[in-house]
């Protein structure tokens, strides 16, 4: 179900949990600023969530309200992410959605890193 990209934050949303550690999760990657791991309902061989760990419910929210460290450290964090896990040579994709139109399911800023074959032209 699409959620609201606006708002306030609702700390009880999956994401809040999962940094939390109130909910597993098949972590990829941490540093101080970013968690990413394993969409549990992968669109692609290989789908990554990376999230933030301050909360910000959409782009807008991160990108007015984030210290320019930590939008820096979200940024080379997926480069890294995409990097390590060899998906530079292929290709891969890199997405956020943002309210409903969007169908943004939880309501916490977050970025999909998809590849491991080939991916469908992007609908427009």
């Amino acid at each position: 179900m699409a959620v609201n990209g606006t708002g306030p934050y609702n700390p009880d949303n999956i994401f809040a949990k999962i940094l939390r550690g109130d909910i597993p999760c098949k972590k990829v990657f941490e540093n101080d600023w970013v968690l990413a791991f394993h969409d549990i309902a992968p669109k692609a061989p290989v789908h990554v969530i990376i999230i933030p760990k301050k909360p910000y419910v959409s782009f807008i929210d991160f990108s007015k309200n984030a210290s320019a460290d930590e939008i820096a450290a979200v940024m080379q964090s997926t480069g890294q992410i995409a990097a390590d896990l060899k998906l530079e040579e292929s290709g891969y994709r890199v997405i956020t959605n943002a309210g409903q139109n969007a169908g943004q399911e939880v309501p916490h800023f977050h970025l999909h890193l998809l590849g491991g074959k080939a991916l469908p032209p992007f609908p427009v």
